[in-house]
């Protein structure tokens, strides 16, 4: 059992290394509709969100420019991949459960229709061994509700 543990500890290594060397929503987008800086002063993450929306509301696309750790881009990466097609409730609803999920390591009063998106996000599950690493993976989401919010910056508390 542990092999597997370990096994599993691998690939999520590989995929946040994967997601932040070759983020694939890592640029700021042609057109968009909102946008926002984040900052975490305490590590240097810096990112900026960009955000589509069709005409229903929804999140058509999200691009993002960042300057930050491995887990930073990563966390920006794999949350515009997650949140394409949702509303901004959805999204707020899925950035909670995110929260919750990398500072405990798991997320037990998940809402429904939230587990299977956040299985997306489950590599950075790990990030709650490392206290001082939640801000760096929650910073994107903080810049993307204040996009949807219209402010203009987010901080990482």
């Amino acid at each position: 059992m542990s092999d597997t543990l370990g096994d599993l500890r691998d690939l999520y290594q590989d995929l946040i290394l994967d997601h932040s060397r070759h983020p694939r929503h890592g640029k700021r987008l042609a057109a968009f509709d909102a946008s926002a800086k984040g900052d975490n002063p305490m590590c240097g993450d810096r990112v900026e969100v960009f955000v589509r929306r069709n005409p229903d509301g929804t999140i058509a696309e999200t691009g993002f420019e960042a300057r930050g750790c491995a887990i930073s881009v990563a966390a920006a990466d794999l949350m515009a991949e997650t949140v394409a097609g949702r509303t901004p409730a959805d999204t707020r609803a899925l950035f909670a459960a995110f929260r919750a999920l990398v500072r405990s390591g798991a997320c037990p009063d998940c809402p429904p229709g939230i587990a299977a998106p956040l299985e997306r996000l489950a590599p950075l599950a790990g990030v709650h061994e490392y206290p001082s690493r939640v801000k760096c993976a929650t910073l994107p989401w903080h810049a993307l509700i204040a996009a949807l919010d219209g402010s203009k910056e987010a901080s990482s508390e």
